[in-house]
Order: structure tokens, then C-alpha cells, then sequence
């Protein structure tokens, strides 16, 4: 009787209702798929934050969003219904419906960061070895390394130059662009390479781009030219760009998987792309924001760089930014004071829009089945993340989760509750600690991934809709 009982308690989360129920085939499921298929073409070609915030940024501006530069210079007073949206850099974005109440009342915030795992250029990163060209990378967030050899890879980012111009990057994505990798070692050499750690398998200092081997063509006048492979880049850098190697010193270019996401699995249930950490949470609160027309608390889409780092940075979430906003809309909203701006913040609402592990079946033993996260049974909440001893983490308050869980039952929101892995297995952090900071409430929830942090994630499409159903209820009734 006693391991009877264990095991009911042990799949209390299993038993939650699977998602896809309550879409049978038709019209309902239909939306499902045609909402998965708006996102599987975002990630598809935004694969860098500058990239998604352009295109977010582009798109509010098409549904009725002002410029906040633009708002704030011509210092007219807003009103209920108004929609702004802020551009931090072009790696960030904050997108405000003010509220028919003041804000120092507290806003609704969906936060998300549009960052993800990488390898980046280094400054000086072109060399040549044994006439093959290369570009040395210094890899960005929580990777495993080898996860990363022997994969078409593709180039995004800017290159700014002196005289003040900005050379966009995009290679590897477009019909007929060449690709380019990371080589590993062959398996028939590998005997030493096998008994080392996968931690030490590949190591940062090789995860290094080959991108060329056809030499210069010999000047009469250069007979002992060397590093002529390199020079040939060069010269097709500057004949496609015009850019020179120096300008690699002012440029921003990402190493990304090429290719897009695809459907994955037979009944096309899943989603595999680059980028759903943490991409899968930012587009549905993106999209979620397009849904609220005149609401009565302030509602906020806060989309931030840099948190697979730390969240560190002018773009980052620990920067001002977000803070120097709400002070000058509170000043085209109202009579400013700084006590106005404290309270707008601390009595503000928050869900931190972040990824958690889903339960993968091949490797059960770091998980803990009745706080783990699942495929198809809906958005997660992470009462906190953190590891061993919740360290670094946002641990949510009761009374404001049992608010949340009226919400989602009042809109037949399918959620679920986890923690990121067994007690001592690991453990992770997102930009919730740092919104706590002002004594907000404020509760981490996503969706579930599998693969997470690998150059190829997969999401279930009834998870990514149950977000946006979830979202939605927030920003209107929280």
C-alpha cells in the first residue's frame, strides 16, 4: 500500500490533463498550428536580439505603437490606451498600453530576454593555418562545446565602420549562401580524444570558423606573399562589404546554427529551432501585448539582452533602462515625483517569461518526477530557480501564485509547476531576482524545452499557445 501511494504521489504533475485535449481536430487546432507557425518564421529569422528586437519593434510600430524617443521629445500628455514602445540600443525593447489607472498603482509586466547561446567573433579574429582561413570565436552563455563541431553555422550581426556607416551581416541563411563549421576529429584518431571529459572533448579555444582555402592569386610583385588564403577573404570581404579587418574591431557578429526551424516529429506536435531559450516565451508576450486594447493596470512587454551572461550591460536587464522608462512616462502620464516612480514599480506584477527543462523519458535520473515539467501539459510555473538551496533565486510568494493559479483556471489556462532538475542535480537563474530588486511580485514561467542550450531546442506548438492564452489573462487581470 505505502509504494501504491507513492507512486499516486509521484505522478501528481503527469496527471494533469494533456493540453492537446481541449484542441480536438478543426478550427481549435487549426489555431494552435497557424499561431506555431507565425513563430516557427520568427525564430527562423531572427536569430540574433538585434534581430528580433528590429523586427518586434517594426511590428508595433505597424499596430498602432509610438516611438518612446519620439513620445518623450514632444512631451504630450498620454492617455488611456496609449501604446509606446521603447528601443534599447536595438538589442532590447519595452513596450507599454497605458492603463485607465495611474501608474503608480502597478503595472502588468511580461519580462523575456531575446538573447541566446552562441559563439562570437573575437576583435582580431581572422588568421590563417596551413592555407585555410579562420575566424577565431569566443563562445557566449552555457554551451556544451561539442555540441557545436561539424554543423552548418551561419553569420549574423553588424560590422560599423569609422565614417559612421553599419554593414548588416546575414550569411549562411539566405537561398545559395555557403555555410560555414566547426571541424572535429576524425574517429579513427580519436583514442585520446575519447577518454577526456565532455566538458574537455572540445575546448573554447578550438571552436574556431573555417571559412576559406583558394589562395590570392601571385602578384609579380608579391612572389614571397604569405597568408595568401587569408588575403583572398580579404579581398571578396571587401569587394561583397566593403570592409577591411580592422573594421572586425567595431563589429557584432554571432556564429548561429544555419537553417530554419522545422516541424518535428510525425504529427508535427513540435517545433525544433534555434533560439526557443529564450525566444519561445518573448514572441507569444510580444503577441500577447497585441491583444490588450485600453487595460486598467499599465501592461508592460519587457524584452532585454544579455541574461545568458548575467544580464549584465546597457542592454542588460540590470541596466536603467528599463527603470529611466517608467520614470518619464509617469511624467507624461501624471504629476512626476520620485516617490510616484518607487511605487509604480514595487506595486507592479511580473512574470518572468523564461524556459524550464522539460522531463525527458532518455535521461529520468536528474529529474524529480513530481516536480518536473512536461510536454503538452501547458505553460510552467518556477516558484524559484536557483541552485542547491535555491541559491541566487527568486523564491515567488504564496499569496501571489494563488492569484495567479485564479487566473489561469478562470481562462481554462493549462499550467503546470516545476523546478529545474533534482535538489543537487544543477540548477539556473533568470531576470526575476533582478525585478524582485524593486519589491515587485514576481514568479518565473515558460515553456517547457527539451535540448536546451544545444544548437537545436524543441518545444511542443500546444505549450508555446497555452503562453500566449497565459500572457494574456495576466496582462488583463492581474
Amino acid at each position: 500500500m505505502m509504494e501504491e501511494n507513492r507512486l499516486r504521489k509521484e505522478d501528481i504533475n503527469m496527471e494533469k490533463k494533456n493540453a492537446w485535449e481541449k484542441y480536438p481536430e478543426g478550427k481549435k487546432r487549426e489555431q494552435v498550428f497557424a499561431f506555431a507557425e507565425d513563430y516557427r518564421k520568427f525564430i527562423s529569422e531572427c536569430k540574433t536580439e538585434r534581430e528580433c528586437a528590429a523586427a518586434l519593434y517594426d511590428d508595433a510600430k505597424k499596430n498602432g505603437y509610438k516611438d518612446f524617443d519620439e513620445v518623450v521629445k514632444a512631451g504630450k500628455r498620454l492617455k488611456a490606451g496609449d501604446k509606446i514602445v521603447a528601443n534599447n540600443m536595438g538589442k532590447g525593447l519595452a513596450m507599454f498600453i497605458i492603463g485607465t489607472e495611474p501608474m503608480e498603482l502597478g503595472m502588468n509586466i511580461l519580462g523575456a530576454h531575446i538573447d541566446s547561446p552562441r559563439m562570437d567573433l573575437k576583435q582580431v579574429p581572422l588568421y590563417e593555418d596551413t592555407e585555410m582561413a579562420f575566424l577565431d570565436t569566443h563562445y557566449y552563455g552555457g554551451i556544451k562545446k561539442y555540441q557545436w563541431v561539424t554543423l552548418p553555422l551561419a553569420l549574423h550581426g553588424v560590422i560599423c565602420k569609422k565614417d559612421g556607416s553599419t554593414v548588416t551581416v546575414n550569411i549562411g541563411d539566405q537561398p545559395g549562401d555557403p555555410v560555414f563549421g566547426v571541424s572535429d576529429l576524425l574517429v579513427h584518431l580519436s583514442a585520446d580524444q575519447m577518454e577526456k571529459k565532455a566538458a574537455k572533448v572540445i575546448e573554447g579555444e578550438s571552436l574556431d570558423l573555417l571559412i576559406g582555402s583558394i589562395p590570392e592569386e601571385q602578384k609579380k610583385d608579391k612572389k614571397d606573399a604569405k597568408e595568401r588564403v587569408k588575403a583572398n577573404i580579404l579581398t571578396i570581404l571587401e569587394k561583397t562589404y566593403g570592409v577591411d579587418e580592422e573594421d572586425f574591431l567595431s563589429a557584432e557578429i554571432e556564429v548561429v546554427p544555419a537553417g530554419e526551424a522545422r516541424d518535428y516529429g510525425f504529427d508535427r506536435s513540435m517545433i525544433m529551432g534555434y533560439g526557443h531559450d529564450d525566444r519561445v516565451c518573448a514572441y507569444p508576450s510580444y503577441r500577447a501585448m497585441l491583444e490588450v486594447k485600453k487595460p486598467k493596470s499599465t501592461c508592460v512587454c519587457l524584452l532585454v539582452d544579455k541574461e545568458e551572461i548575467g544580464s549584465v550591460g546597457a542592454s542588460g536587464m540590470q541596466s536603467k533602462f528599463f527603470e529611466n522608462c517608467v520614470a518619464e512616462l509617469i511624467n507624461l502620464t501624471d504629476t512626476y515625483s520620485e516617490l510616484k516612480v518607487r511605487r509604480a514599480l514595487k506595486n507592479s506584477k511580473v512574470l518572468s517569461s523564461d524556459v524550464s527543462a522539460a522531463f525527458d523519458p532518455n535521461y529520468p535520473s536528474v529529474m524529480e518526477k513530481r516536480n518536473a515539467a512536461y510536454f503538452g501539459k501547458g505553460i510552467v510555473f518556477n516558484k524559484y530557480t536557483g541552485a542547491r538551496g535555491k541559491s541566487g533565486s527568486n523564491d515567488a510568494n504564496p499569496e501571489y501564485i494563488a492569484k495567479l493559479r485564479n487566473i489561469m483556471d478562470t481562462n481554462q489556462v493549462s499550467f503546470q509547476t516545476a523546478e529545474l532538475g533534482k535538489v543537487d542535480q544543477g540548477g539556473g537563474g533568470t531576470i526575476a531576482y533582478i525585478l524582485a530588486n524593486y519589491n515587485m511580485n514576481v514568479i518565473d514561467s515558460g515553456v517547457a524545452v527539451l535540448n536546451m542550450h544545444a544548437p537545436w531546442e524543441i518545444i511542443s506548438k500546444v505549450d508555446l499557445y497555452e503562453a500566449l492564452n497565459c500572457y494574456v489573462a495576466f496582462l488583463k487581470e492581474a
